[in-house]
């Protein structure tokens, strides 16, 4: 007598750009839960957009993490809505066990998945209609999208305790916290035209909430004693773009290199800069700030209660968003070669004891399974 094997559980993840993307938080995480669930058994389903889900010759794709592309329109104010809607049709109609949905904005399509039995993990991300990159009525769209998330999604993930605690107050759900996470590299090597410890270094996409107007006032005064290496786009080209270009041309202390795909690379950069300097004011934990605290970078952070929960209070030098401030503590902190290791010290020991991608990894698949199950 035979005995069949048990059916493998099977799960989408809707919300994204793709497997494997490197646009963003959501992507990284993809790229490296995709492969874990896969190994422990579980069918898994990431849906993406045509042309999105491209890699670096290095990287090395999970072929048994299966990719669906669907159909939306690539605009910055439809996208996320569109692509979330086909996917979550096509999910409906292969009805997995368990669906991770990333963004609110796909709040909307939930009842179709909840109609068609299909729970759901939501990753609510962080507060996106408070996000000045958006106009009123994108921020009506996620914040309604946000209540119909409160109402729909089966189980809600909070990647900071103060996003869940403003969900708690605001719209009365709790929910599990699962942060991002960063594994510290091996020893790399300096990257070319730097030297380490001697520069100055951010990493984020150019819109204002990160900041990144008061950091570029700020690049004339840092520049005159210390070079600049600027990683980040818009995504869709503007002002601050055009600003990165016109520093980079008009200073050789600064470097503009766009968005950078190669993880080899950012992970060296981070690990050799002297200072990285982290402006996000709205979400929760940001993905490129706990993998610059794996790397050991000494930080100089927008002083938000996001920022300090991340770091803790003592790991990094917090200021206000005003060029003067920005570029005083800049300064102050490449010149202080003791500080600079306590504070990587600091963040290093934060980054592998809560922070870590088996940590984060382990908890999705915990939570997927809670509500598989229930």
């Amino acid at each position: 007598m035979t005995t069949s094997s048990p059916r493998r559980r099977r799960v989408a993840i809707i919300g994204t750009r793709g497997y494997p993307s490197f646009y963003g938080g959501f992507e990284t995480a993809v790229r490296v839960l995709a492969p874990y669930l896969a190994e422990r058994e579980w069918d898994v389903t990431v849906y993406g957009r045509p042309g999105a889900a491209s890699a670096p010759p290095e990287f090395e794709s999970d072929a048994r993490v299966t990719s669906r592309i669907t159909r939306g329109f690539e605009t910055k104010s439809l996208s996320t809505l569109s692509y979330g809607f086909t996917s979550t049709l096509d999910a409906v109609r292969h009805r997995p066990d368990v669906a991770l949905v990333m963004n609110v904005a796909n709040g909307y399509w939930l009842p179709l998945l909840k109609a068609r039995g299909i729970p759901t993990v939501v990753n609510v991300d962080g507060i996106e209609w408070e996000r000045e990159k958006w106009g009123r009525l994108a921020k009506a769209v996620f914040h309604t999208g946000a209540r119909a998330t409160a109402r729909w999604g089966d189980s809600l993930v909070f990647d900071a305790h103060a996003i869940g605690d403003y969900w708690t107050k605001n719209f009365r759900r709790g929910g599990t916290f699962i942060p991002y996470g960063g594994d510290i590299p091996e020893d790399l090597p300096v990257p070319p035209g730097v030297e380490s410890g001697r520069y100055v270094l951010v990493v984020a996409r150019f819109v204002p909430e990160n900041t990144i107007g008061e950091f570029f006032d700020a690049v004339a005064s840092i520049a005159q004693r210390h070079p600049v290496v600027i990683i980040g786009s818009s995504g869709y080209g503007g002002p601050f773009d055009d600003r990165a270009k016109e520093l980079a041309e008009h200073n050789a202390a600064v470097t503009w290199l766009g968005h950078v795909r190669n993880d080899d690379l950012l992970l060296a950069l981070w690990q050799h800069c002297g200072v990285y300097f982290h402006g996000h004011s709205v979400g929760g934990t940001n993905p490129a700030l706990v993998q610059a605290m794996a790397c050991g970078a000494p930080v100089v952070a927008r002083d938000t209660v996001f920022n300090r929960e991340v770091l803790s209070p003592d790991g990094a030098k917090f200021v206000e968003p005003r060029p003067t401030d920005i570029a005083q503590a800049v300064n102050s902190l490449l010149s202080d070669p003791a500080e600079r290791a306590r504070l990587s010290a600091v963040v290093t020991a934060r980054a592998a004891e809560l922070y870590s991608w088996g940590l984060v990894c382990s908890s999705y698949e915990a939570e997927l399974d809670r509500i598989r199950r229930r």
